[in-house]
């Protein structure tokens, strides 16, 4: 759901903050706001909770959850789900912790 930051209905932001916000970490609501927080890191420095920021502007965020595959909220109206990293539109990673 564009703009959703509930369980009930994520964007692709709304999940990463409310990932976040569960251990206690506050981030910027928007992919782009995101995508300036924490350090880059590049793509075979990635860890668990690293984030994935794609297109100019930016305007999507993953979250990287280890051995290839990330966890995304990517169509409204679609439940959350994991699939294999991909890097079309990729233009940078960032680690917040």
């Amino acid at each position: 759901v564009y703009g959703g930051a509930a369980p009930g209905g994520f964007d692709c932001s709304g999940l990463v903050q409310w990932i976040y916000k569960q251990v206690g970490i506050t981030v910027p609501r928007t992919a782009a706001a995101q995508s300036t927080t924490g350090h880059p890191v590049s793509l075979n420095q990635l860890q668990p909770g690293d984030l994935l920021f794609f297109y100019k502007p930016v305007g999507h965020v993953v979250i990287y959850v280890g051995n290839g595959k990330i966890a995304e909220a990517s169509q409204p109206g679609q439940p959350v789900h994991v699939r294999p990293m991909y890097l079309n539109g990729f233009v940078g990673a960032r680690r917040i912790v």
